[in-house]
């Protein structure tokens, strides 16, 4: 059996002999079970071409075996392991990563676009959907970038040797100007003679037809650039440094089979998320959009035929058994207050850090331990701001994605780093004094800690001065 080597985000690496069938999931799964990883469905098999300075997601239905026979005897090519919470987050979310002025659909419809309607819309090959916008592109055989209007079909990438003409400018503006009517004589609607579903089905109509003029009107305006049969997506890990892009947010399309740099159409976008819209677009037209669906649904299939627990949840009742005889405590209040003490005395005695050192007197506050973070997977020591961010890209722009790490400008305190609305936001932990004792605190004190474990377990259950709750914990695993 063939042996294949895989790499964490720590540089440390294993070795394992596979079946050729193999697929990226089973990969996947052994580490999961060989690391003691909890398996939220998140792990990632990745392949890099270093040599190349690009990365993509390997599918988790593809072969691996069939993806290395495709790398050159002397590659720098490899395998990694790690997490990736946007992996199937599109088809959780796709109108956030969709933008509705990039999506336009050849069809009519009766209300505005659902979550499902847009997936089915992507999935469905009977469908016409395009994502339009503009791109730079790097010149073939220079080092110069251009900026063309791109249209992305089922057919392939196109873009515009001539741009968008005044007519689609006026046409374009005239749909933002028609879009700003149609929200703000929404909400009125009711309370006057307009009938809302025929508002909307109006100008859903109106948008769409004159949304395929916009990009028919002058086919021959239009040049293929790619198409995705036999090619793969890959982000570019460097793109101003290594392919002196004009942004960060750089991809290209590579041929399956080839290995050489002339044959890379290398592309970048203004914003993260309008790579992440053409990128996922990309991979969804690819031949097996509608296999990754499946790979999406199939964890969650086998969660409902093999649940964890055998026992109801609705045959677990809650117990008083603090006086001499036991009951049954059927007050719903009461039973959360029993529950939240228990909890608080379980953590005092097995938890070292709600414990203080010695025999301490009954009125003494316990002593925490300030060091316990250094052993969490979110913590991230000193690492910069740059290297924070690129973390938390790599492992997935959704909401929650977090990581704690030492301020490099301000000693003695830290910073939280997360990800919300696709973009990586930053706040400063301060340490607070309040009666001789140091404590942390996210809001000026407000609300302080009395080390960063507390800290995050809080902001995990509460959103406080955050945008959003601390859901995915930004970590690096050691093979």
């Amino acid at each position: 059996m063939p042996v294949i080597k895989v790499f964490s985000e720590d540089h440390t690496s294993r070795a394992v002999e596979v079946p050729n069938d193999i697929t990226a999931r089973d990969i996947c799964q052994l580490f999961v079970l060989k690391n003691h990883c909890v398996d939220d469905h998140s792990w990632t098999l990745f392949e890099q071409l270093s040599h190349l300075g690009i990365e993509r997601t390997i599918e988790d239905h593809e072969l691996v075996i069939d993806v290395q026979s495709n790398w050159g005897m002397d590659s720098s090519s490899r395998l990694c392991f790690r997490k990736n919470y946007a992996k199937y987050e599109f088809f959780k979310r796709p109108l956030d990563f969709f933008p509705e002025h990039m999506v336009c659909v050849s069809r009519e419809t009766n209300d505005t676009m659902t979550h499902f309607q847009l997936i089915q819309t992507f999935l469905d090959s009977n469908t016409c959907p395009e994502i339009c916008g503009y791109l730079h592109a790097r010149e073939q055989g220079k080092k110069s970038w251009k900026k063309l209007y791109f249209v992305l079909r089922r057919s392939g990438l196109y873009f515009s040797s001539k741009g968008t003409s005044k007519v689609c400018q006026k046409a374009a503006a005239f749909i933002h100007c028609s879009t700003y009517l149609y929200r703000t004589l929404k909400p009125f609607a009711f309370s006057c003679t307009l009938h809302l579903p025929a508002l909307n089905a109006h100008f859903c109509r109106f948008t769409c037809s004159l949304s395929i003029s916009l990009s028919t009107k002058e086919p021959r305006h239009l040049q293929f650039l790619a198409e995705f049969s036999d090619s793969d997506i890959y982000t570019l890990q460097s793109a101003r440094k290594s392919y002196g892009a004009p942004t960060d947010y750089g991809f290209c399309i590579k041929p399956t089979k080839s290995d050489s740099p002339q044959d890379l159409k290398v592309l970048c976008a203004d914003e993260e998320r309008l790579r992440i819209c053409w990128v996922t677009a990309m991979r969804l037209f690819k031949k097996y959009g509608m296999q990754l669906y499946q790979n999406f649904l199939e964890p969650h299939q086998k969660q409902k035929v093999s649940p964890m627990r055998s026992i109801s949840e609705n045959s677990l009742v809650a117990m008083d058994f603090s006086g001499q005889k036991s009951r049954v405590i059927e007050n719903p209040s009461e039973a959360l207050t029993v529950a939240v003490e228990e909890g608080l005395s379980w953590r005092r005695k097995s938890c070292p850090r709600l414990v203080s050192h010695g025999s301490p007197s009954a009125g003494r506050r316990p002593r925490s331990n300030p060091a316990i973070h250094r052993a969490q997977p979110w913590f991230h020591s000193s690492i910069s701001r740059d290297e924070a961010h690129r973390l938390i890209v790599q492992q997935g722009l959704v909401d929650g994605v977090f990581l704690l790490r030492e301020s490099q400008s301000n000693p003695r305190t830290f910073v939280l780093s997360m990800c919300h609305r696709q973009r990586v936001k930053h706040f400063q932990i301060l340490p607070v004094e309040s009666e001789g004792e140091l404590f942390f605190s996210l809001d000026d004190g407000q609300t302080h800690f009395t080390d960063l474990l507390q800290l995050v377990e809080f902001y995990q259950l509460n959103s406080g001065v955050l945008p959003c709750k601390l859901k995915h914990q930004c970590s690096r695993v050691t093979l």
